[in-house]
């Protein structure tokens, strides 16, 4: 059948309407899981530079993400030693006018002057690590992370109790001490008394003493989180007090060198020192923070919330173990933490399950924490439900709130 020219014409003319309409519906970066990369720049604020694990995890993590996502080098800066300050504020505002839309902050003391900028430009987006006031501040463009690192503590811990047993049976001398179930007393090198702090140093005392039950612990703090002279005295001291392992929340090389020297195991933090300490080192814990870089990238160049509080998980992968130095590890070590977290992520382990310590030789019940901080660290949420201390839970903050005194620890000054 043949058609007239005038219908041919109205056809073609709708064929590409239709053509035209298609186009448009599938332009790149309009459609979901496939929005434009170039919507987002991002500023990160660290505390040190490449020399401390802590800032060092961090800018390896920024990295990864940024290499995830395809962004290029004109799509991010970093900047480094910045200190907890005004100067804190007066990078993030150079960023801003550098063209970054998404600024994260490392390090605790930033908080404060972070949120500042944040209210100043309501249109960027503020994210900040192991800070405590998102969720109270009331900013829809700042927010908060942190993940249950306490859970990779614990496993480091176990890794650590695995050790002190094999040198109990073993009978090792460790200076002038002969190992036993006796004298199995570790140490802990910490920056300063923070719930932070106390939950990371109490998670790993937990574990040790999970596989190891007559280990008791002795905690220093330096008062710096880098400071890599404080750090090495510090380890030192507890060796010198009879401390025959060493763990440590601080962020030099300090402890685990002198853990290296006296010849004492050493679980480290942020990162693996085994080419350094080839002989003490056992295990490291981290924060992996690509999985939160790439999440609040994404978010932001989809235009989507971040998350006031966002809590990263052995799930997300954001709480890792190094590889385990074998020629320092008791035997047997890689299965037993397989074994525990595989506990943790079944949800049939609890870190801080109060029938695993007492303070004052009582064993809790009830715990107001302090989560909604204010200046006086006021106590003002329940936090134990169910048998155990629920520990940067998700209705709750992202950032740690533990800090309880256990019997077992003692605090040397």
């Amino acid at each position: 059948m043949k058609m007239s020219k005038k219908i041919i014409a109205v056809l073609l003319s709708v064929l590409f309407v239709a053509g035209v309409f298609a186009a448009c519906s599938s332009n790149p970066g309009k459609t979901e899981g496939n929005s434009d990369t170039s919507k987002v720049k991002i500023g990160f604020i660290c505390l040190h530079d490449e020399n401390s694990t802590y800032d060092l995890n961090f800018i390896n993590a920024a990295k990864e993400a940024i290499k995830t996502l395809g962004l290029t080098k004109d799509q991010y800066i970093i900047k480094t030693n910045v200190p907890e300050d005004q100067q804190c504020a007066d990078t993030a505002k150079e960023l801003i006018d550098a063209g970054c839309n998404l600024i994260f902050a490392d390090s605790f003391g930033h908080e404060s002057f972070l949120i500042n900028v944040a209210k100043e430009y309501p249109d960027v987006q503020f994210c900040h690590a192991t800070g405590t006031r998102a969720h109270t501040e009331g900013l829809d463009n700042y927010h908060n992370a942190f993940a249950s690192i306490y859970e990779g503590r614990y496993l480091a811990g176990v890794a650590a109790g695995m050790k002190i047993n094999q040198m109990i049976e073993e009978k090792t001398k460790i200076g002038n001490i002969t190992v036993t179930a006796e004298t199995a007393k570790i140490g802990y090198v910490g920056a300063h008394p923070y719930a932070e702090v106390k939950s990371g140093y109490t998670s790993f005392y937990l574990g040790a003493k999970s596989v190891c039950p007559t280990v008791t612990m002795e905690v220093t703090f330096t008062g710096e989180w880098y400071h890599e002279a404080k750090e090495k005295e510090a380890a030192t001291k507890l060796i010198n007090d009879g401390c025959i392992l060493i763990s440590q929340h601080a962020d030099s090389m300090g402890a685990p060198t002198a853990c290296e020297t006296a010849g004492v195991p050493n679980v480290s933090y942020n990162g693996s020192t085994v080419s350094a300490c080839p002989n003490t080192f056992i295990v490291s814990s981290a924060i992996n923070w690509a999985p939160y870089f790439e999440y609040i990238i994404t978010q932001t160049k989809n235009g989507e919330a971040i998350d006031k509080d966002w809590i990263g998980t052995l799930a997300t992968n954001s709480v890792v173990l190094s590889d385990i130095n074998e020629k320092a590890a008791a035997p047997g070590t890689a299965d037993k933490i397989a074994e525990v977290k595989a506990q943790l992520e079944a949800g049939t382990l609890h870190v801080f399950d109060t029938s695993t310590f007492t303070v004052k030789g009582k064993t809790l019940t009830s715990y107001k924490a302090d989560v909604d901080t204010d200046d006086a660290f006021t106590p003002d949420t329940e936090v134990i439900a169910d048998g155990y201390f629920n520990e940067s839970a998700k209705e709750m903050r992202s950032a740690p709130y533990f800090d309880i005194d256990i019997d077992g620890i003692t605090d040397i000054g």
